[in-house]
């Protein structure tokens, strides 16, 4: 398997930080660079050494990054997009200066070009026992019997592949009805929300906190023929902006939140409020080390499971309002 070397220039503050956020967006393992660390290595006076190798006294002059790798396929091309994601993410906070540039390289090549070098693993794919998803440019096979989902992320998360939407897809054939109004949080693509919409919901509202993830979900909906009049997307953090929440409104009949734990531990005292009294909520984009962290939180919250789903390292859970 070929791999992606990924880096991002950030300050030391923050290193600790963004490597934790980065585990929950799934990366496994860094290699990180402090120059300052460096600096007060070699402004130990206790030190005892007669000579230092000249690459290492290079340190000295870095920048302050994380590097990581990411399987040259489908997988990481989606993980890429959650990275990303991440990033666009942190540079829109308040405190986004203490993150530094956050700047992203890929190994000599270029970011965007990489970021569409997924193109080549996306093919039509079933997924659940209802969707068929397909990219943009691919043909339908002649026996599909299927739903087709036709969706082009851009440099937004969703294809469907990651299993982390996956389990969302699955999870919501079992509670989904005709006419439901849906709440997708964290959209991406829109994949969720577009998808219950071609399974039979009447409409739904996308939310993400990236511009780039509003336009591509809006633009997925309009490729599936569904009406501006019934699909609506909004940029923004709910946790923060009352005024989003007001339009948001309430009486949903399902929520799609697949976003990282964090996030979800965040939104906990929120999903209830848009739910109606006999709603179901999935929540996805977990790292199976804390999902009981998450799972904990929503129960205080007013929630219970009803299913919980993992794949290879993420875990997704179906929940209810509590009786």
């Amino acid at each position: 398997m070929n791999w992606i070397e990924v880096k991002i220039i950030t300050e030391t503050p923050a290193l600790e930080i963004l490597c934790a956020l980065l585990t929950d967006s799934g990366v496994k393992g860094f290699v990180t660079q402090d120059k300052e660390s460096f600096q007060e290595f070699l402004d130990d006076k206790e030190g005892k050494w007669d000579y230092i190798d000249e690459d290492l006294m290079q340190l000295s002059d870095c920048d302050t990054s994380v590097t990581f790798y990411l399987p040259d396929d489908a997988q990481g091309a989606e993980q890429f997009a959650s990275v990303r994601n991440l990033i666009q993410n942190l540079k829109s906070r308040e405190d986004a200066d203490f993150f530094g540039s956050l700047e992203i390289s890929c190994n000599n090549v270029k970011e965007d070009d990489w970021a569409n070098n997924w193109k080549q693993y996306f093919k039509p794919f079933p997924v659940g026992e209802k969707l068929f998803i397909k990219p943009s440019w691919e043909e339908i096979p002649e026996n599909n019997s299927r739903t087709v989902l036709e969706i082009d992320p851009a440099s937004s998360f969703g294809t469907g592949q990651h299993h982390t939407t996956r389990l969302c897809l699955e999870l919501s054939e079992s509670v989904l009805k005709d006419h439901d109004k849906i709440l997708d949080l964290g959209c991406g693509s829109g994949i969720l929300s577009i998808g219950a919409m071609l399974l039979g919901a009447d409409s739904a509202i996308a939310v993400d906190i990236v511009d780039n993830s509003v336009r591509t979900a809006l633009e997925n909906a309009e490729m599936n023929h569904i009406s501006s009049d019934v699909y609506h997307a909004y940029c923004g953090d709910i946790c923060s902006d009352t005024a989003l929440r007001e339009k948001i409104g309430t009486g949903y009949d399902l929520i799609y939140a697949n976003i990282v734990a964090d996030v979800l531990i965040a939104m906990s005292g929120l999903f209830g409020t848009f739910l109606k009294p006999d709603g179901h909520l999935i929540v996805s984009g977990i790292i199976i080390e804390r999902a009981d962290e998450v799972l904990n939180e929503l129960e205080a919250h007013g929630f219970e499971k009803v299913t919980v789903k993992e794949k290879e390292g993420w875990a997704a859970a179906l929940l209810k309002v509590k009786a």
